[in-house]
């Protein structure tokens, strides 16, 4: 949200400079996002002056220039060679002398004016097009101006054009009272009221607003009182719809706010003013001179300012007409119903709507406008009638016009201030600091914050309705302290501690470990949101879409649901990465996933899952190469050890764990790791091409997801060991092995186990060979038992004896020859 410096200071007279105030808003929790110096016009139109053209005759050297020499006030006049076809004797015109920088519209680079000369003739100076200075489009001559403009005149003063500061604020959802002009001088005049007891807000009067005449009025009718619970309106007629006077382009250009025509940029000014959206209705469009709050039936089709057709929901509130919808209430108005240049009467609309209908609605058209902006978070019940008068006097100043109805003013039931008891005693014990009475009375007062009754300490206060935040007693205590400074409050002379005894295992170190562990192996970790698409789960298996759990009031179509994996965000990392050039990524994310369990009721809380998950992620170079080494891809395997190497480190047996595969509609060459009782520990695999290409990714990537609490479940029950390191030497035997295709390494591994129990240490694969010589079906494992003794050295006929048993168990249980 951005402030206008010199707008604000019209609410509240301080002389603070912007840098100054920026601070003190910070301090007050509107904290300041950036300061910077605006012009109405870039540049300022600095060095441009007003000049008059007292000869003009034609370039001798070229058909399409003039030479001119103008007056702009000093000594001598200028000599200036001009293409433009209109210049002529006499003309009063804008002239940018020689060192003027100028800035022409829609380009980011200033031109400076510099003395030349064009086909043998000498130019000091420029005669500008409006275009060439940033002052509107035109470029069919230059500008003439009015004979009665002064020479020598700074074209900046001639224009209007004003320096000011403009200063942005990074509004949190909860001071939506804040996000207005008046907002934030109130703020500032609790601060300075502390010091200065006359500071004060200055509103805007409206004591002269008066109904013109009854010519034109019309009738409104509320169906909808809960959606709406108050409206006002007036009708205006006989109006000049025209371009806005400078101050008023001014001030909105000084915010960002492109100025639109007189009307539009009132209801424009009274919104950053006050806070309070306004909406102006074509009078001739009003159909039966009726205004009607009311619901559509679900599927109404309605077309906005956009020029987009939208189908409306049964619970979007509009503002229709007798016959159809004008306006998505709150929201955006109707193309049919706007203000345009044929407009001559208008049904000025200030209403106070539901934050919850407006949110809804407007995250269901994905409409996100500065009025919706401030009806979902709350906007002030009681300013809507003051608004009106004052949009309305300003309506006339700037395009006349007579007030030609009484002011419609429906508000079934007021909203009444929040009551809440302060006590004094717990403003000392939650600030940590007294606070004289006297400054809290004074504090409370410049937040309109009314002191009801007084006793024992004890005050009944009234919040007022637009502080929709303040409804508490601790509510209050913030607002007192934030006024008063938090950097007022002194750091106490002692420090109370108490010993903490950490759980047993300490989850967060475990993390960390396992954190530091992949950094130290080149991963990096990365933190998606929990939000997704649901639509991400419309053909899965795995994760059906019926057990996603959607949010009632979504951001967007892309942040509707919760995720069930943490797959489909780590690969929207990978593809904003490849997109940038960085297509070799080692991953890992720690985070919850979100399933509706199967059957239950979405109305009951135990119908939800809720697990944490460790994913990592593998796709491009392992290493790069160099002039001598070539390129090596990351694999299956590479991600595989290092998940198996995160079991290690949580101190879990790999040997009593069994590998399953595990393929689905996700991954394929699919692995997954259980402990022997059953409880998964990890699925990992191949993400397919059907889905990489879904996210437009053309490099295999691999996927691990681990189920963190089971992990952690098992490094509670670890047990540190002692073991005398073995005096004796290993043996290393190998065996080449025709198996069918069908049999897995695992198979082999777990067999060898379950066959020697006492001497067998290790099994590992060191070759595979397929191909025709060993028949159809059939492939060769080269494998490699590690064997040893702890109390003695093996001889060679205990040896033998070991492998020709596991030889045996190989060619009775797997059906396995020797080679």
């Amino acid at each position: 949200m951005n402030i206008s410096y010199n707008w604000l200071k019209n609410y509240i007279k301080t002389d603070l400079p912007a840098n100054e105030m920026a601070k003190i808003l910070t301090d007050l929790g509107l904290e300041v996002g950036s300061v910077e110096t605006v012009e109405t016009v870039k540049g300022g139109l600095r060095g441009l002056v007003i000049g008059e053209v007292l000869t003009c005759k034609k370039h001798p050297n070229a058909d399409k220039l003039s030479v001119a020499t103008v007056d702009v006030g000093e000594e001598k006049p200028l000599p200036i060679v001009c293409g433009a076809p209109n210049v002529a004797e006499g003309q009063k015109v804008v002239v940018a002398t020689v060192g003027t920088t100028i800035y022409p519209v829609n380009s980011d680079k200033g031109f400076e004016i510099k003395k030349a000369k064009i086909r043998g003739e000498v130019s000091e100076g420029m005669i500008c097009a409006e275009d060439e200075i940033g002052l509107g489009n035109n470029h069919d001559g230059i500008m003439v101006l009015d004979t009665a403009a002064k020479t020598g005149t700074p074209a900046s003063e001639y224009f209007n054009i004003e320096s000011d500061v403009r200063i942005e604020i990074d509004l949190t959802p909860n001071r939506i009272d804040g996000a207005s002009h008046i907002g934030v001088a109130r703020d500032l005049a609790a601060y300075l009221k502390q010091s200065d007891p006359s500071m004060k807000v200055e509103w805007p009067l409206v004591d002269d607003y008066k109904t013109d005449n009854h010519d034109w009025p019309v009738s409104v009718k509320v169906e909808n009182p809960e959606a709406c619970p108050r409206y006002s309106g007036v009708t205006i007629t006989n109006l000049e719809i025209k371009e806005s006077p400078a101050w008023l382009k001014n001030r909105l250009l000084a915010i960002g706010q492109a100025p639109i025509n007189n009307v539009v940029d009132v209801t424009n000014f009274i919104l950053h003013e006050l806070g309070q959206p306004l909406h102006a209705f074509d009078g001739d469009k009003i159909t039966g001179n009726r205004v009607i709050v009311k619901t559509l039936p679900d599927g109404t089709k309605f077309t906005t300012l956009d020029e987009k057709e939208r189908v409306l929901g049964n619970q979007d509130l509009m503002i229709c007409n007798e016959k159809e919808g004008m306006c998505i209430a709150g929201v955006f108005g109707g193309i049919d119903s706007g203000v345009t240049e044929k407009t001559n009467k208008i049904f000025l609309e200030s209403a106070c709507f539901n934050p919850v209908f407006v949110r809804k609605t407007a995250r269901r058209h994905t409409l996100n406008t500065d009025a919706s902006f401030r009806f979902e978070r709350g906007t002030d019940p009681n300013i809507t009638v003051y608004a009106l008068k004052r949009a309305a006097l300003l309506i006339k100043e700037v395009a006349g016009g007579t007030i030609s109805s009484e002011i419609v003013d429906i508000y079934p039931e007021p909203v009444k201030p929040h009551d809440v008891e302060l006590s004094l005693k717990h403003v000392e014990r939650l600030v940590g600091k007294k606070i004289e009475s006297r400054q809290i009375r004074t504090i409370l007062q410049a937040l309109d914050i009314e002191i009801l009754a007084e006793a024992d300490g004890v005050w009944e206060l009234a919040v007022p309705p637009y502080r929709v935040d303040v409804q508490r007693e601790a509510d209050v205590i913030e607002e007192i302290l934030r006024v008063y400074g938090y950097n007022n409050v002194e750091a106490p002379g002692k420090l109370n501690a108490t010993i903490v005894y950490r759980e047993k295992p300490d989850v967060g170190e475990l993390r960390n470990t396992i954190s530091a562990q992949l950094v130290g192996a080149g991963f990096v970790e990365i933190i998606n949101n929990s939000l997704t698409r649901a639509a991400y789960y419309e053909q899965s298996e795995t994760y059906p879409r019926n057990q996603v759990v959607e949010l009632a009031n979504p951001l967007s179509s892309d942040l509707n649901g919760m995720r069930q994996t943490l797959l489909l965000g780590g690969l929207e990392t990978i593809r904003h990465n490849r997109n940038r050039q960085n297509a070799n990524l080692r991953l890992f994310e720690f985070g919850n996933c979100y399933s509706l369990k199967a059957g239950k009721p979405k109305t009951e809380l135990n119908s939800y899952r809720e697990e944490e998950k460790l994913a990592l992620f593998v796709t491009g170079n392992k290493t790069e190469g160099d002039w001598n080494t070539p390129d090596t891809k990351v694999s299956f395997f590479d991600l595989k050890t290092w998940s198996l190497n995160i079991l290690e480190r949580l101190g879990i047996d790999t040997a009593n764990c069994k590998e399953y595969d595990c393929n689905n509609d996700l991954m394929s060459e699919g692995l997954q790791y259980a402990t022997a009782d059953g409880m998964e520990l990890f699925q990992m695999g191949m993400v397919k091409p059907k889905l990489l290409k879904e996210f437009d990714i053309d490099e295999p990537v691999y996927f691990s997801e681990m189920n963190w609490p089971a992990l952690i479940k098992l490094s509670a029950k670890k047990e540190v060991t002692f073991s005398e390191l073995p005096k004796f030497p290993e043996v290393k035997r190998d065996l080449a092995l025709l198996l069918d295709k069908k049999v897995m390494f695992k198979d082999i591994r777990e067999l060898a186990f379950k066959t020697e129990k006492k001497l067998l240490r290790e099994v590992s694969l060191f070759d595979v060979f397929e191909g025709e010589k060993l028949g159809a079906g059939k492939k060769s494992y080269a494998i490699t038992f590690t064997l040893q003794d702890n109390t003695k050295t093996l001889k060679d006929k205990q040896i033998d004896k070991t492998m020709n048993n596991l030889t045996r168990v190989f060619e009775k249980e797997l059906g396995a020859r020797l080679r």
